[in-house]
């Protein structure tokens, strides 16, 4: 008799916009009928590529990493990277779908930035997070066009959005140096100013996404004094007319934990030519619109590996056995999965509060309130969703038991790939001291306040009031801490708490808005869960006083 080996079938993604009860219910309360018309076909589009084909190319692309050639085969310097084929086709895809032209094209206004970052949404987990050059693509972008430099602009905004493969443009953002990571008023790279042409000498640390066509950076021109202040924002392309780098040397590519498929590299300049954006000082002001938006697309992303991840442990318990059930039927597996729901629920409704309130911004709508409470939540959401993004992941992987510890699962990606959010575009302390120290923090509040208990009065479900309550109540705990404690040292110590418990208190308020917009349809049950379960898992971090 022939021993018949028992094989276990792996999980499939959902669609995530067919099968995710959150997506589907937002875009049907959030959007204008007329907007979501216009835009479903295409997330449609979008959503079976990501749950199919590009799910399938991740996975068989897996052990494909980028690869530097310094010399060619007569001894030339040439510094070739290569990147993996899937973000060749990552690339592609990017560009059919606009992922850097929808903000520049407002076909849609305010909303075309929603219908961006939806798009955003599902393409980014299957895409081994080519995400990350096209976040920096639009923030330069953003820049160039807030800076007002006419020449800048015209060079470079038009493949910086453009549809058209051949003339797609990315954009590096080389800030870090080996001095200072958030810290870039420590940077040491220098600018000279001869001949009519500024060109940069110094090195940088850790330069992700090193194959795109131009770079924003930060160097200090001859005689400028310390700190950000003294620093300029510089323009360069990374290539001269005859194809050759810019003064640049590619030292080597970073061994990372995850995101081992972005092209992040050490990088020489010596003598790259360069342009000024915006004046000779005050580069670290400059940059300022450039992280306004990469902050967005760093919280849409923690969401968009968390709602991912739910999908593929989801699918994965119905096809998996345990002690006589499937797993799906087993009630602490349901519960751990339904508190996942609920965490990665309020990451996605907090990053698209965010969103739409960028979206409204660059249309000129937004009113003194509103603008301070974008500038607050800015830091604010990246802050507490990247932590999500992180802790959840690592329950996700759990999830799969010891299947998912295994790499050509697919799964240990997710976790690796999703530590780099609470790190890229400034840590979590150095957000929630960015948030504290802000000139503007008193307006902010009272702006998330009245958002907060705005959301709160949507509903006469008695459990959906409570729980918007709760939120309310631990934004009051915090804004009370605020105006309370003065002593410095205390301040920092408690800043990340502080944020923390901002974040969490305006999810479980939004949470409850969004259950109560929704009650009564085919995804009521499932929102009024999520609410009740976030407010279960806690959302005040302060300390208690003894």
């Amino acid at each position: 008799m022939n021993f018949q080996p028992f094989v276990q079938a792996g999980p499939r993604p959902w669609n995530g916009l067919r099968d995710d009860w959150l997506v589907r219910s937002f875009l049907g309360q959030r959007l204008p009928a007329e907007v979501r018309s216009a835009i479903e076909p295409e997330l449609g589009d979008l959503a079976a590529l990501a749950a199919g084909p590009l799910w399938d190319f991740q996975r068989a692309d897996r052990l494909n990493e980028p690869r530097l050639t310094r010399f060619d085969a007569w001894g030339n310097r040439i510094d070739h990277i290569e990147p993996s084929p899937l973000w060749r086709e990552a690339e592609r895809l990017a560009v059919q779908f606009g992922l850097t032209a929808h903000p520049r094209e407002r076909r849609h206004g305010a909303w075309s930035r929603v219908h961006q970052f939806l798009l955003v949404h599902l393409f980014h987990p299957v895409t081994d997070v080519y995400s990350c050059p096209l976040a920096m693509t639009d923030g330069a972008a953003r820049t160039l066009l807030a800076s007002g430099n006419q020449a800048l602009i015209g060079r470079a905004v038009p493949h910086l959005s453009s549809r058209d493969a051949g003339s797609f443009w990315t954009s590096g953002q080389w800030m870090t140096e080996a001095t200072g990571g958030s810290d870039v008023g420590l940077s040491l790279t220098r600018a000279e100013h001869r001949d009519g042409t500024w060109r940069l000498y110094g090195k940088k640390w850790f330069t992700s996404a090193a194959t795109s066509q131009m770079a924003l950076t930060l160097a200090r021109p001859d005689g400028n004094g310390p700190g950000g202040s003294g620093l300029a924002l510089f323009y360069l392309e990374t290539r001269d007319a005859a194809g050759q780098l810019n003064g640049i040397r590619v030292e080597r590519l970073k061994d990372k934990l995850g995101t081992r498929k972005v092209p992040t590299a050490e990088l020489t300049l010596d003598g790259a030519v360069a342009h000024l954006v915006a004046g000779q000082t005050h580069g670290t002001r400059s940059i300022e619109p450039m992280l306004r938006v990469t902050r967005t697309w760093n919280s849409v992303c923690a969401a968009s590996f968390l709602r991912h991840g739910l999908g593929l442990a989801g699918d994965y318990a119905t096809r998996r056995v345990a002690f006589g059930a499937r797993l799906a039927d087993q009630p602490l597996h349901r519960a751990t999965l339904d508190d996942v729901d609920a965490e990665s629920a309020g990451a996605f409704l907090l990053a698209f509060a965010l969103v739409e309130l960028l979206g409204r911004d660059e249309g000129g709508e937004l009113d003194a309130g509103e603008a301070a409470l974008l500038r607050l939540l800015t830091p604010l959401a990246k802050a507490t969703t990247g932590r999500q993004a992180a802790a959840v992941a690592s329950e996700l992987v759990e999830a799969f038991g010891g299947a998912g510890y295994v790499e050509d699962t697919g799964i240990p990606v997710l976790l690796r790939d999703a530590q780099v959010l609470p790190i890229w575009e400034g840590t979590t302390n150095v957000l929630a001291l960015d948030l504290l120290l802000r000139a503007d923090l008193d307006q902010g509040l009272a702006a998330l306040r009245q958002r907060i208990e705005r959301a709160c009065g949507t509903t006469t479900d008695r459990e959906l009031r409570s729980a918007g309550a709760a939120g309310l109540a631990a934004a009051d705990r915090a804004i009370d801490w605020h105006r309370a404690t003065r002593d410095p040292a205390e301040r920092q110590r408690v800043a990340r708490r502080f944020t923390l418990t901002l974040g969490r208190a305006f999810q479980l308020a939004l949470l409850a808005e969004h259950a109560a917009a929704v009650a009564g349809g085919a995804d009521g049950p499932a929102a009024r869960q999520a609410c009740l379960r976030f407010r279960q898992l806690g959302v005040d971090q302060l300390p208690r006083q003894e």
